[in-house]
């Protein structure tokens, strides 16, 4: 980001918030914090200017410059080493990326586990369906309403691979074509947010030896975004399900996203999902 080209009014906020920013992340600490002796004279509570200099291995002027969101030159290693020292978190240390005119750098892709506390979350969601996704679409954890209706199981793993190899998901979803070209718009837009991740291209490449319908779509270069929406489905016990979905990012677990699906009201999909789940047995394990 070319901070130079923003306009000035938005260059003077920039300046502002970065300012009010570090000054609030110094007065947090204190020397003790970072193993340097309390000395005296201090008129505000925290580390001053040259501490952070020092410690970060800057020059005084150029951290008093930044803090000042002066238009410096600066690098993630520079940044980095100020992040350090202030003791950021990975949100605030992202927070200062943008604020001083660079990409934050790519989060490495949590493990494909999640905390009980969320999967909590997710058995609670029944009698609705509830699953969770990592960024490259591999199933992390659903619940057994997902289960029943989606047909998830212990082997599968990604939930594009499903969607275009699986015969129980090509009778499932109604309208398959249209949403097969959603999927694969949404996967497009999402590989492009990971350029350096070459696994996308590995699986796009495997599934359009394994698909055609996948490799026409995949040609096609569509993009597309749906955080949200309603996905009609054909139970071959319980006969049409419409419910709406809403897709929720996970901070915590970085690419990763919760699905969380409910019966469109008045579709009769709620009792239909309470009879079906009343009958259907837990996942084995």
């Amino acid at each position: 980001m070319d901070i130079s080209r923003l306009p000035a009014e938005a260059r003077a906020r920039r300046r502002t918030e970065i300012r009010e920013f570090l000054r609030s992340r110094r007065s947090r600490l204190t020397p003790a914090d970072v193993g340097m002796p309390a000395g005296g004279g201090r008129r505000t509570p925290g580390l001053r200017r040259e501490e952070v200099a020092v410690l970060a291995g800057v020059g005084v002027s150029w951290y008093t410059w930044l803090e000042q969101g002066r238009e410096i030159n600066v690098s993630a290693e520079v940044l980095d080493a100020v992040a350090r020292v202030l003791r950021l978190d990975p949100a605030e240390r992202e927070h200062l990326y943008l604020l001083a005119g660079l990409n934050p750098p790519r989060t490495p892709p949590a493990d494909r586990r999640v905390p009980p506390e969320l999967q909590r979350v997710i058995d609670g969601w029944l009698p609705r369906p509830a699953y969770v996704i990592d960024r490259h679409w591999n199933l992390v954890a659903f619940n057994r309403a997902a289960h029943v209706v989606c047909g998830f199981g212990r082997d599968d793993h990604n939930c594009l691979v499903t969607f275009f190899t699986s015969a129980r998901n090509r009778i499932s979803v109604t309208e398959w074509e249209d949403a097969a070209r959603a999927i694969v718009g949404q996967f497009r837009a999402d590989a492009a947010r990971y350029p350096d991740d070459p696994w996308f291209g590995r699986l796009a490449g495997d599934l359009c030896a394994a698909s055609p319908e996948f490799a026409d779509i995949w040609a096609r270069h569509d993009i597309g975004s749906a955080a949200q929406g309603v996905k009609p489905l054909r139970h071959p016990e319980a006969g049409e399900l419409i419910f709406e979905y809403a897709t929720l990012a996970l901070p915590d677990l970085p690419g990763h996203r919760l699905l969380l699906y409910t019966p469109v009201p008045d579709s009769g999909t709620e009792e239909r999902m309470a009879a079906l789940l009343a009958v259907q047995e837990p996942v084995a394990g």
